[in-house]
């Protein structure tokens, strides 16, 4: 039986609509609006760096362009329409979403006891019920406001005192719940006082087939083809090898079939979807024209391997490489035009000094950088400037590379 074959531009086209990138960035960006674009995409990366726009904000800027950082706020901390956890890392996710997590809070709750055992080497355990009555009898807190009586070092990120540990376990597995951040630390409070019971009754939870059922649901509608490895990855609640599970049982169903994959370079790459995807609409749409700078670790590229099959783009975060051996620069954004990713930029914002700083610009083999991509980038410049809270542009001397 011969596999439907889906080209490289029709991938692209169908991926990136899946992704929210075809169409111009326009569009209401607060409110329902917001929540209706963060289901769209299952949920938004939570990332501290702010070189020039935290990702998260960056992320869903480059999707609707009247965005600002407070309506993300707004929704969370207010409006209680999201909830924050972990998929692949740390995220805000859609409020109805909340019971499809029992699984995997009951999951960390199983790994995450031994290995901050190994990690932290001290009894964090033996902290909980006093981190628990301090919030019942308090309120909120944050790391700084639980273990007064224990020490504190500057060892580094993961250099957790027992409480702070108790803290990060107790919300992992349920107890407790994030409600909020000051600056980028987070506010804890009991679930109880929090989520709604009907959604955080464990009892009526789904189920692990159900939650397998939906992960894997989810994950396919929004990346148009994957192989069980990267429905396993999307939410990262699941293995692999329940993903693989899941496609055999739909497979055998009707539900998914598997289709051949065009890469950039040509070579064809196996993948499952649902039946009829060569002549999904999208497809015949042609992404907008309007040039984009990508945050490096918006949902399109999180999956480094799978960008570089689909869009012919290796890219590496750099940021934990010494600066003599980095390729490129500390925090690097990708550049999206039409169906392809034609740059990558290192750029910060320098609010001290008001001014947005292009020290490097690369663009991509094939892509020609001419007067009209110039112009373009620079009106993308002229709107990202109002995200990074700053009203000035300069060129680093030899910037275009």
């Amino acid at each position: 039986m011969t596999l439907p074959l889906i080209g490289n531009r029709d991938a692209r086209r169908i991926f990136l609509h899946r992704h929210l990138l075809s169409d111009a960035p326009q569009g209401p960006a607060s409110g329902n609006d917001l929540l209706q674009l963060i289901q769209g995409l299952g949920f938004v990366q939570l990332d501290s760096i702010n070189t020039v726009a935290r990702a998260h904000d960056l992320i869903l800027f480059s999707r609707r362009q009247r965005y600002r950082p407070q309506a993300l706020k707004t929704l969370y901390e207010r409006d209680g329409a999201l909830f924050e956890h972990w998929t692949h890392d740390a995220a805000v996710i859609p409020m109805g979403y909340y019971p499809h997590w029992e699984l995997r809070r009951q999951r960390d709750a199983q790994m995450l006891r031994q290995r901050y055992k190994n990690w932290h080497q001290h009894d964090f355990e033996g902290r909980f019920q006093t981190v628990l009555d301090q919030i019942r009898a308090q309120g909120p807190v944050s790391s700084s406001d639980v273990g007064q009586d224990e020490p504190r070092s500057n060892g580094g990120w993961w250099d957790w005192h027992p409480s702070k540990t108790a803290l990060e376990y107790l919300w992992r597995a349920g107890a407790l719940c994030v409600v909020g951040r000051d600056g980028f630390q987070k506010r804890y409070d009991l679930t109880e006082r929090v989520i709604d019971a009907a959604l955080c009754d464990p009892s009526q939870a789904p189920d692990e087939a159900q939650t397998i059922d939906w992960c894997c649901n989810g994950a396919l509608d929004r990346l148009g083809f994957a192989t069980p490895g990267e429905l396993a990855a999307f939410w990262a609640h699941i293995s692999p090898a329940e993903a693989k599970a899941w496609v055999q049982r739909e497979q055998a169903a009707g539900r998914v079939e598997q289709v051949q994959i065009a890469g950039a370079d040509g070579k064809v790459h196996s993948s499952f979807a649902r039946p009829g995807l060569a002549s999904d609409p999208a497809i015949d749409m042609a992404p907008t024209a309007r040039l984009r700078v990508l945050s490096p670790f918006d949902p399109a590229l999180r999956d480094r391997k799978r960008a570089e099959r689909l869009f012919g783009f290796r890219y590496r975060i750099e940021m934990f490489v010494p600066a003599p051996k980095r390729v490129y620069g500390y925090y690097v954004f990708p550049i999206l035009q039409g169906d392809s990713i034609i740059a990558r930029v290192d750029m910060k914002a320098h609010r001290d000094r008001d001014t947005l700083v292009v020290r490097a610009l690369w663009p991509e083999p094939g892509s020609r950088w001419g007067k009209g991509k110039q112009a373009a980038f620079e009106a993308e410049l002229a709107r990202i400037i109002r995200l990074a809270g700053v009203s000035q542009i300069a060129f680093e001397d030899g910037w275009l590379r």
